[in-house]
């Protein structure tokens, strides 16, 4: 009981990182903690904007809603290959790492030439940040806002992923490396399903 007591202490006597991570993993996981809470920000500004419009456009008539549908699968699939990814990195099987890492990466890449073909459509249609043909102005802004800082996430994990893969195939990379890469890209997809279900289902 004493030595169990004699360990808490010289945990706060500094230098010990809490629950055995690294500084790194900690500020990752500060990061989407406080990156979350922008997002569900966002998110509830959406929710409160639909409740006080009068008639919000039906999702069916604008979306096409398999598509979307495939893109969520795109983006879901490469949250499968990134925790495959870091399995294989914990074990030390660097050829598998990178095999799993660059299929993510395609993964990203994917969803966002998918996002991309999206926006090109509704905006041909008319829609844009202040007005679009379906009624209600803020419809178009949350769109693009939405979709348009989730895809800049997803951006910039598709970039660190194949920084991730470029320092695998030099050997370089660590298993922490590897799992914090993984923490951001599941923390990406996670959003995607709170976006998928609440602007394009709900």
């Amino acid at each position: 009981m004493a030595q169990a007591a004699a360990q808490v202490v010289d945990r706060w006597g500094g230098g010990v990182c809490p629950f055995e991570a690294g500084w790194r993993k900690v500020m990752m996981w500060v990061f989407i903690v406080t990156d979350g809470l922008l997002f569900a920000g966002f998110l509830a500004s959406y929710g409160y904007a639909r409740v006080l419009a009068a008639n919000w456009p039906e999702q069916s008539s604008v979306f096409s809603l398999p598509y979307i549908a495939a893109m969520t699968f795109v983006l879901i699939s490469s949250s499968a290959t990134m925790a495959s990814a870091v399995q294989a990195a914990q074990a030390g099987r660097r050829p598998t790492v990178l095999r799993f890492v660059l299929l993510t990466a395609l993964g990203g890449i994917m969803f966002l030439s998918m996002q991309a073909y999206e926006w090109t459509h509704l905006i041909e249609a008319g829609a844009r940040l202040d007005h679009n043909p379906w009624g209600v102005p803020a419809f178009g802004s949350f769109f693009f806002l939405l979709t348009g800082f989730h895809g800049t996430h997803v951006l910039i994990g598709v970039l660190t992923l194949l920084v991730v893969a470029v320092r695998s195939a030099k050997r370089l990379a660590t298993p922490e490396g590897v799992e914090i890469a993984g923490l951001y890209w599941h923390f990406v997809d996670l959003v995607w399903v709170f976006i998928f279900t609440l602007f394009y289902l709900l």
